[in-house]
Order: structure tokens, then sequence, then C-alpha cells
């Protein structure tokens, strides 16, 4: 079975994310499509706005075959470790091809920049600094857009594999939050859920946003300003992600800052953008050091989340090779994943009732799940 691989976070699963997948599907030619997805922390630096069992359950129902778990450490880090962490995961499950979106649709211009040795996290930096970057994509915009960074940055963990890269054309504006869009972005549902508009055209899983708890990082604001404050600055300087001395920026600036949109507007500078600060305090609340972070190893152990009858297919293939392990349960997953997964989940439920704290945490250390469509 031909596997074509995602990278995502579903945060939420919307009809914009059916698209991707059917177009993935339908240009890779594969007969497996495998979803690579954030836990319970996102890459901008938040939690997700609905538990890891849902959006995975929602992703099999909308398409995907197989949900597999980007570990937190890598999730909640920038494009590059992002990127470098869910190719990984590819690479260790024999997929054929990987299909990503991108605001340019040029697999062309995209493979020329990522030729370069520019990191992608730098590259608005770098175009605005007068850098010119090959063909008619340096030409036609002065930035790159969210979806084109983390293409090239796909392309750059790409290189040199097996692994077909297959671009698909984004529809709307990632960052957008028009409701009235052809498919609503991620952004633009979770401001309507915010704002507490009707959701149910934009998103299949519009049910379980408003039935389900939503962590934000509102909610756990004060529990890092408590952390900041009386924890040793030395100790904080050993986390993961904390350099240049940042800790000291991050704790004057709680010393004053009642709530999280005031602490940000303090500690964000040239340097640091609101959301690399927020996978600061994410990796502060869950101290991993980053002595933790440099020895972390998968062991190319490869957590399910979901899947489907044809994901199951694959999986029963994919034992009888031997070539990958699926921890199809928490129990198989080598014990520094495991820890780091459960203080994670631990973290997530923290605000939460403690009935549905209890629940999250128990589907934590329980198996995968199989969806019937």
């Amino acid at each position: 079975m031909k596997v074509c691989g995602i990278a995502a976070e579903y945060n939420p699963f919307h009809y914009g994310h059916m698209h991707h997948i059917e177009e993935a599907r339908k240009e890779s030619g594969c007969d497996v499509i495998a979803a690579v997805m954030s836990g319970n922390f996102v890459q901008r630096g938040e939690p997700a706005v609905i538990d890891k069992w849902t959006r995975s359950r929602c992703a099999v129902a909308g398409g995907a075959d197989l949900v597999l778990e980007l570990p937190c450490l890598y999730a909640s880090q920038n494009a590059a470790a992002f990127a470098r962490g869910a190719v990984d995961i590819l690479k260790d499950i024999g997929a054929d091809a990987m299909a990503f979106g991108s605001e340019c649709g040029n697999l062309e211009n995209l493979l020329d920049i990522a030729s370069t040795p520019a990191d992608p996290d730098r590259l608005r930096e770098l175009m605005s600094d007068g850098m010119s970057y090959p063909r008619a994509y340096s030409i036609l915009t002065s930035s790159m857009y969210p979806n084109d960074i983390l293409a090239v940055a796909y392309l750059k963990e790409l290189a040199g594999s097996s692994i077909r890269p297959v671009v698909i054309p984004r529809i709307g504006d990632y960052s957008s939050t028009d409701t009235d869009a052809e498919y609503a972005s991620a952004a633009a549902v979770r401001r309507a859920l915010k704002e507490k508009q009707d959701i149910f055209p934009l998103t299949p899983m519009a049910k379980e946003l408003l039935t389900q708890p939503c962590v934000t990082m509102e909610d756990l604001y004060p529990y890092f300003r408590t952390l900041i404050l009386t924890l040793p600055r030395s100790y904080v300087s050993s986390l993961f992600l904390v350099s240049e001395g940042i800790e000291k920026t991050l704790k004057d600036a709680a010393m004053t800052a009642e709530t999280l949109d005031a602490f940000l507007k303090q500690a964000v500078s040239y340097r640091y953008t609101a959301a690399r600060i927020r996978r600061i305090m994410i990796q502060i609340m869950m101290h991993v050091t980053a002595a933790e972070a440099r020895q972390f190893d998968r062991h190319h152990t490869v957590r399910v989340l979901a899947f489907n009858e044809r994901g199951r297919e694959y999986l029963h293939e994919k034992k009888k090779d031997g070539s990958c392990t699926f921890a199809v349960r928490f129990a198989a997953l080598p014990e520094k994943m495991r820890q780091m997964e459960y203080q994670a989940a631990l973290l997530y439920t923290s605000q939460m009732r403690e009935a549905d704290r209890q629940a999250l945490l128990k589907k934590e250390i329980s198996g995968a799940q199989y969806v019937c469509r």
C-alpha cells in the first residue's frame, strides 16, 4: 500500500482540511493518507483548541486513514523543528509522498528557495533586508505566507529522501478570520467560536467544539506567572528554548502583567515574536530541560491516535515487515516519550473540570481509536 503523509494540526479540523485530504489522495495516487498531527500543544505556542482525541477522530471521519501523533517536543517548536519531527515520522513509516499546502502553489520555486541555506523561520526577515530569492516568487511577493514557510521547511527535510513532495495550492488566506470565505481558516473558526458566532457552516466538528472543554493560553497564564515569579532564574535558564537571558525579560513582564495580552505586549521584541514567547512558556510550564530535549529519542516509534479500516490494513502490513514500531497502546511508547506526553496532558487538562480532566487523562494512557466511516 502506498502512503501519502500530511503534517497537520487540525486546530480545529475544518472543510478546507477535507479538501486538502481529497486533493492529496488524488494528486499523490496513494492508497493511504497518514496525517502526522500535533497533540495537546500546537506550533503557534498554544494549547490546541480541543483535545487531540477528538481532532484525530474527526480527521479520520473527514478523509484521513491514519492519524499519528507528532510528539509535543516538536509540535511546540518553530517551523524547522516542526517539519523535522513530522518528516522523520514519515520516513520511519516509509511514506511514498508528502502533501502540503502552499499559497504560491509552485513546487519549482519552493524547491529553489529550499536549496538556499536560509532558516525558513528567518525568510521574512531576509526578504525584507533585500535578499534576492530565485525566480518569480521573490519578485511577486515581499514576504512569505505561513504555509509557504512550512513548505520550504518540509522540502529541506525531504531533500535526499525517496518521499515525493506534492504541493496543494491553498484556497484562501491561512490567517484570515473571514467566515464567508469558501473554506474558512482554522483562525476564522477559532475566532467565531470565541465570539460565539455560528460555526456549524465552518467545520464538521462544530458540535464537539461547542460541547467539549476548550483550552486557551489565557487559562494557563496564572500558572505560568506563578512559575516564572517563583522559580530560581538559574533553573529557568536550564529549560528548553530559554536562552539569551530571556528568563529575566519574562519575569519582569510577569511581575506587573495581570493578563496574557499585557504580558506579551511587554515581552515581545524584534527578536522574540509572540509565538516564540508562547512556545517558551509551554516549555517552562512543562519543565522540559534543554538536556532532556537534546537526549529525546523516539527510537523509531510512532504513536497511533486514530485509524479506519484502510489504516488498520496498512498497520498490519507494516507490522509484518518490521520496519517501524507503531505504538497503538500508550504502554508501547518509550519511557521518555510516555513521560513527556503525560506531562503535556497534565498541563493541558489542568484548568478543566475534574470530570473532564480525568476523562482525558484516561484517554491519554489508553489505546488508539478505530473510526468506522
